[in-house]
């Protein structure tokens, strides 16, 4: 009898997958406006300081603290500064008009917001009614950037605060890695989409092809570019044929389905006949039936048929796989210590990733059925459980979550 062959673990599988995720080569020009989600390929310096010269915190009077000696002074309005406006140097014994990101006029060093201020003759004359103190209300030149500064590092994924930063800073344009070529299919001949047969018409054992939906939308918040190869038949040649062509003009040939060990399952046996098949089956549960390999110059890899399983799997492996195509660095999400509400006795010798979510008392309840095709599991939950392989949980332990808000990212 042949020996199976050792389950990996998951750590282990993704240092081997990250390893062979190299950045693609080559870069993107694009508008700072349509970056959301892009991954950063050149480092932004910035050509100036930010803000480029002292200017007032909020709309009030700009002043010589030496011209207050006591609170309730007046004094004369010289100038009225807005934003946008250049100003003169303050006069001693007078004040200054000012608004809200107006440069603050030389000889001035503070400003009294108009809250604590008296606006008299028709604004010709001010009673300061708060004794100020040097800076006040000043922000100063390049207390937010440096001339000459980083303001944001190669492979940064792109938020709408980092494109905000970028504009500050004048970069109209900006350098970002090339987007993933991704070819994704399904296999089955189970398969069918939605709106091609109604639910009252589907022949016994056929089942909509859900994965196909969430697969292509995670690979999109990624920013992959997708080819959908639809749903290829349960067939050797079928599949070896649909491999081939995937393989063309593509950085990763992403499957679901085929991969397990059953006689329809053609994908593993497809890759080996085309090319390398180099990680098979994650000690994990759901998600066992992962596959990496080599097809040409195209990654390949397979994920599980199972909807959650395959939800779960490209979460964990293949979302940082195809961050670190891009150039990121740091691919990790964010886990969070959670204190359970609930009791999980049933240990099992592979990590387990439970769908949970936060109950009204802040501690984590799970859906109550954790199997691998219950993809009403994921929609209900708003992360998952990491929990160790051979590992009871009881009510009220910390345990390691993972929020899909950091996996969907």
């Amino acid at each position: 009898m042949t020996a199976r062959t050792p389950l990996i673990p998951l750590d282990d599988a993704l240092t081997e997958l990250l390893a062979q995720a190299r950045p693609l080569a080559g870069v993107d020009t694009v508008s700072t406006f349509d970056a959301d989600g892009r991954v950063l390929a050149q480092a932004a310096i910035s050509p100036l300081q930010v803000p480029q010269q002292d200017n007032s915190a909020m709309d009030g009077y700009a002043l010589r603290c030496v011209d207050v000696a006591a609170a309730g002074v007046e004094l004369r309005v010289s100038q009225r500064i807005a934003a946008g406006d250049s100003g003169q140097p303050l006069l001693p014994g007078t004040a200054a008009r000012i608004f809200t990101g107006a440069p603050v006029p030389a000889g001035a060093d503070a400003v009294v917001m108009q809250e604590d201020c008296e606006a008299l003759d028709d604004g010709q004359r001010v009673r300061i009614n708060h004794l100020p103190s040097p800076g006040q209300a000043i922000r100063r030149a390049g207390e937010d950037i440096t001339l000459g500064a980083q303001v944001l590092a190669a492979g940064t994924r792109l938020t709408p605060a980092e494109l905000g930063l970028a504009a500050s800073i004048g970069l109209a344009q900006l350098q970002v890695a090339l987007r993933p070529r991704v070819a994704l299919f399904s296999t089955g001949d189970e398969l069918v989409m939605p709106g091609e047969v109604a639910p009252a018409q589907m022949r016994p054992g056929a089942i909509y092809n859900s994965n196909r939906f969430f697969l292509r939308a995670m690979l999109q918040r990624l920013g992959c570019a997708v080819t959908d190869m639809g749903v290829v038949p349960d067939r050797l040649d079928a599949t070896v044929a649909a491999l081939r062509e995937a393989a063309q003009g593509h950085d990763l040939i992403l499957t679901s389905g085929g991969v397990s060990v059953g006689e329809e399952d053609h994908v593993k046996p497809a890759v080996q006949s085309l090319g390398s098949l180099d990680l098979w089956q994650i000690a994990i549960k759901p998600g066992k039936p992962f596959a990496y390999g080599r097809i040409g110059g195209a990654h390949f890899i397979g994920l599980p048929g199972n909807p959650v399983s395959s939800f779960i799997t490209f979460a964990l492996l293949v979302r940082p796989f195809l961050l670190r195509l891009q150039g990121v660095v740091n691919v990790a999400p964010t886990t969070i210590a959670a204190s359970a509400g609930f009791d999980w006795p049933r240990v099992d010798k592979r990590r387990e990733f439970l769908r949970a979510r936060h109950g009204a008392d802040g501690r984590l309840e799970l859906f109550a059925n954790q199997g691998s095709g219950v993809l009403t599991s994921v929609a209900w939950g708003d992360g998952l459980v990491d929990n160790p392989a051979s590992h009871a949980i009881a009510r009220g332990d910390q345990v390691r979550f993972l929020p899909f808000a950091e996996l969907l990212s």
